[in-house]
């Protein structure tokens, strides 16, 4: 039988289950708070400039393929993806740079370029970490751990897999060149965790990239959000925008019945699906008196993740006799020492470590002819850090482009024609992340898998949950492999 369903939230989670769902033939509808898409994908345009706000690293893109097949569609036909060869370039402190692909021969050649003898410590931990790949993403990723059951079950495995490490020191294990540990152990960061304590479970990244490689979407990720709209219109879905939720309501029986909006509409569904912020959900949308487990003081006692500040900006020349990749990676000095002020003393530190976006290398119509697009990142303490970003937005701004100037793009603020910036408080005000955090609930150990908020509300039988807060985690396959989960539970009409 036909449920409606009510989707919060439009990001890559709330579109991926929004889509399953009315291809198993549920009335659902997409309340959108933003006036347009994506949540933390959605697109800025500034001055004939496209910037991507948040995903721009394509993993495993078969995931996005299921979607369309699930409709009887062909993702080929909505959005095309372009291979990125290398994924990465990386750069130490002094500019020297360490790129690296699929290609097993040609990785073996950037490794001997640092440390000859780590060539074959590469392959015993790529070899190691396959057994992790299999295990914790072609097995688990897609299913729910709803009970502790779940959790024993897979327990003697992980132990093996010696989940207990953290990444770092699972390359460690096998790598000694103390910037190739660096280049084998940030993957973390791509989903809001410290290498230095995330489970070594997430060093299945970097295999998973050598698996499927690293794409690009044509027209941005953006594209891949407009693709998955239109399919959604097409299956009868209705998304509305500029719709806030202010509530969810529960009736005595312990059952969510419904949303209110902050304009005071109320509309009725048999079950909801919340890509909002679990946190955020559960602190600001359901009233306490309703929470037995996700009571404040539980939220509160909760890791999350680090936030971010983003540059996005676009020039009036173009870059392309620069070192510069597509995906570029620019490490500080310091290492553990800066992560450890991120995450631990969670203090704004003088040096950086970067993430710098050059789509236009790949596809010049993310800007005017002639023009380059940009956006660069910088790992933040949260909010809980109590670092006032009224103050320290443009101070920070000013020292990363002044930095990227001096290293990376000669004359660089001369030439910019466009710019926008996020910071914490963008994650906290207006994407509604708890604490600002930029990736949700931490990936440790002891908040994964059955220890993380579940994809079936622990509260409310008929709550779900799908994005970076829930299980399997943030990053875009564990994101989508959320939208299958809740899908799955819910099942057809």
């Amino acid at each position: 039988m036909s449920k409606k369903i009510i989707v919060i939230g439009s990001g890559f989670g709330g579109l991926g289950t929004a889509n399953r769902l009315a291809a198993l033939g549920h009335q659902v509808e997409i309340f959108e708070a933003r006036d347009k898409p994506g949540g933390r994908g959605y697109t800025y345009e500034v001055n004939g400039f496209k910037f991507d706000g948040g995903p721009t690293v394509i993993t495993a893109p078969f995931m996005f393929d299921d979607i369309f097949s699930a409709a009887g569609k062909s993702r080929a036909d909505y959005i095309k993806f372009l291979p990125v060869d290398p994924f990465y370039r990386i750069f130490n402190h002094e500019g020297k740079q360490f790129d690296y692909n699929n290609n097993p021969e040609f990785i073996y050649e950037e490794i001997r370029k640092w440390s000859p003898e780590d060539v074959e410590n590469y392959k015993k931990f790529i070899d190691t970490t396959k057994a992790i790949f299999d295990k914790g993403f072609m097995e688990l990723a897609d299913k729910p751990f709803l009970k502790i059951g779940d959790m024993l079950k897979v327990a003697p495995d992980l132990i093996k897999l010696q989940s207990y490490l953290t990444v770092y020191q699972y390359v460690s294990k096998f790598v000694k060149n103390d910037f190739l540990r660096q280049v084998f152990s940030f993957h973390p960061l791509l989903v809001g965790g410290n290498p230095f304590d995330t489970t070594s479970i997430y060093a299945m990244i970097h295999y998973l990239e050598r698996e499927w490689g690293i794409h690009y979407a044509v027209g941005g990720t953006g594209a891949i959000v407009d693709a998955l709209i239109k399919l959604f219109t097409e299956m009868d879905g209705k998304i509305h925008y500029n719709t806030p939720v202010d509530e969810i309501l529960v009736n005595d029986k312990r059952k969510v019945t419904g949303i209110r909006l902050k304009n005071g509409e109320i509309h009725k569904a048999d079950l909801i699906v919340s890509n909002a912020d679990v946190a955020f959900t559960y602190k600001n949308l359901i009233p306490q008196n309703f929470r037995r487990k996700y009571t404040d003081r539980k939220i509160d006692s909760l890791a999350y993740s680090m936030s971010l500040f983003v540059i996005y900006f676009g020039t009036k020349k173009r870059y392309l006799d620069s070192r510069l990749a597509h995906h570029n990676i620019i490490l500080s000095d310091r290492y553990k020492p800066l992560l450890n002020d991120i995450f631990n003393k969670k203090v704004l530190a003088e040096d950086f470590s970067l993430y710098l976006h050059m789509p236009t290398i790949t596809d010049p119509s993310m800007a005017p002819e002639g023009m380059e697009s940009f956006y660069v990142l910088s790992p933040v303490p949260h909010l809980g850090s109590g670092i006032d970003w009224t103050k320290e937005a443009k101070p920070y701004r000013n020292k990363i482009m002044q930095f990227l100037e001096d290293h990376y793009l000669p004359d660089l603020q001369e030439n910019i024609v466009a710019e926008h910036y996020i910071d914490p408080l963008h994650f906290k005000n207006t994407l509604n992340s708890h604490l600002g955090a930029a990736f949700s609930v931490k990936p440790i150990l002891t908040q994964s898998a059955w220890f993380r908020p579940h994809n079936q509300s622990e509260e409310f039988d008929n709550l779900y949950f799908v994005g970076a807060g829930t299980h399997p985690g943030a990053g875009l396959p564990g994101v989508l492999s959320s939208s299958k989960i809740a899908a799955d539970l819910i099942g057809p009409a």
